[in-house]
């Protein structure tokens, strides 16, 4: 008896992490679409959202004059956890760089031409910070 009961909790508690995994997701879409509007009203182009390259993504991929943005987002509901551009770390930016590369190739870009930068975007409650040139 206790076997099925044990079963049972954990079962509960895949399908509430499956939950809890969607509604970050959820989040992180909300806080890529208000990130993506507060770069075009400050006249860049939107070109790419979420650009995968393995398991690695970029958030926004933009275009502001000549220069090539590729955007992280990263938000924080309580400052207890930290702020959002502190997640950002030398691993997650050497990934971002490899798909920041991989996108310039696919699209036929020079990987040495091309003015490109990297840019972090950090929403911390509820305020957005722009971050250019983040690394």
């Amino acid at each position: 008896k206790g076997h099925g009961r044990k079963r049972r909790e954990a079962r509960k508690d895949r399908i509430r992490e499956m939950e809890d995994k969607k509604k970050n997701h959820e989040k992180g879409q909300h806080y890529e679409s208000l990130s993506a509007d507060y770069l075009r009203s400050r006249g860049f182009l939107i070109l790419s959202k979420n650009y995968r390259f393995h398991r690695n993504e970029i958030d926004l991929i933009a275009k502001e004059g000549d220069c090539l943005v590729f955007i992280e987002v990263k938000a924080r509901s309580r400052s207890e956890k930290g702020y959002g551009f502190q997640a950002v770390d030398r691993r997650k930016q050497e990934r971002i760089r490899r798909v920041a590369e991989h996108y310039l190739l696919q699209n036929q870009l020079s990987l040495w031409d091309t003015p490109c930068r990297f840019d972090i975007i950090s929403i911390d409650e509820g305020e957005l910070r722009h971050y250019r040139n983040a690394f």
